[in-house]
């Protein structure tokens, strides 16, 4: 839907008047680094629900002004993006969309697309435009303390329009990310759901579940555990509320992961069972292959 009044139609070129960011924790903390390091918005523009969070946002420097009066936060964007939990988004843009000028563009910083595009674009529908977002950048740590100005650079970052998306808010968001430093794709929500589950949501539960099969009786084996097994078990330290909500959100997707997952290790129990070296090897090649291709790519 095109909304009659575009009075914003941003590009890279052109300086954001303001940015307002709600929720001040690692990412949103990183895009307000971010964007007054590369000078994107003549305002960076913080909003938190508590007094003592946004002080610290401006404090660290995220941020030109920071308050815990979300309408004032939002007054005058050009752009909001919504750094909060899955769940707090919905009653967070209820809230806000008295004080949204009319068409701003609203994005997203959420790993689940489709359910959160369908929702925010419904809510937000003939006041302001919504294009969904998702930065592949984050780190086991969270919170603002964890924030860095680099956090984006060279890292993808998953736009994912509508057909019904609005043209011009597509292309503030794609500039947006593209300014921070991101390599910025395009996927639909759906699309982005089903890959997102395969590179991001399936191996935070399979380094959980590692985790918890080592430890299964007791935490004596981490004392043996070596860079290789740190390495491949990091992001079983993320914030695990942020990570069960995610789960849930995009459980179907991720449940069809998993099935394929047990397909592929019955398939290496039964070559280790047989001892078959020429099926194990076969498999363990092809991976090989594959994750030289993006250490390549990278």
């Amino acid at each position: 839907m095109v909304l009659p009044n575009q009075m914003f139609a941003v590009t890279t070129t052109s300086m954001l008047r303001k940015l307002s960011i709600l929720g001040p924790g690692l990412l949103g903390g990183s895009i307000g680094l971010a964007a007054r390091h590369r000078k994107i918005a003549k305002r960076v523009v913080i909003g938190a629900r508590r007094p003592d969070a946004a002080d610290q946002a401006y404090q660290l420097g995220a941020a030109d002004e920071a308050t815990n009066d979300l309408a004032k936060a939002v007054a005058d964007a050009e752009l909001v993006v919504l750094a909060t939990p899955l769940g707090a988004m919905q009653p967070l843009v209820d809230q806000i969309r008295p004080s949204l000028p009319d068409g701003c563009v609203v994005t997203d910083v959420g790993s689940v697309k489709y359910p959160v595009v369908a929702a925010l674009t419904h809510a937000l529908q003939g006041k302001a435009r919504f294009v969904g977002s998702h930065p592949m950048a984050g780190s086991d740590q969270s919170g603002i303390e964890a924030a860095r100005r680099d956090l984006f650079e060279n890292a993808t970052c998953i736009v994912t329009p509508r057909d019904d998306t609005n043209q011009a808010a597509l292309h503030v968001v794609y500039d947006f990310w593209k300014a921070l430093g991101c390599s910025v794709k395009t996927l639909t929500p759906m699309e982005h759901d089903e890959i997102a589950a395969r590179i991001s949501h399936l191996p935070h539960v399979v380094a959980a579940a590692v985790v918890n099969v080592v430890c299964a009786d007791d935490a004596q084996a981490l004392n043996f555990a070596g860079p290789g097994f740190k390495d491949f078990t990091r992001i079983a330290g993320g914030p695990f509320e942020m990570w069960t909500e995610i789960c849930l959100e995009n459980r179907a997707e991720i449940g069809r992961a998993l099935d394929h997952l047990i397909e592929e290790l019955g398939a290496i129990r039964a070559s280790l069972e047989n001892a078959d070296a020429v099926d194990l090897r076969a498999r363990l090649k092809r991976a090989k292959h594959f994750r030289d291709e993006l250490r390549f790519r990278t």
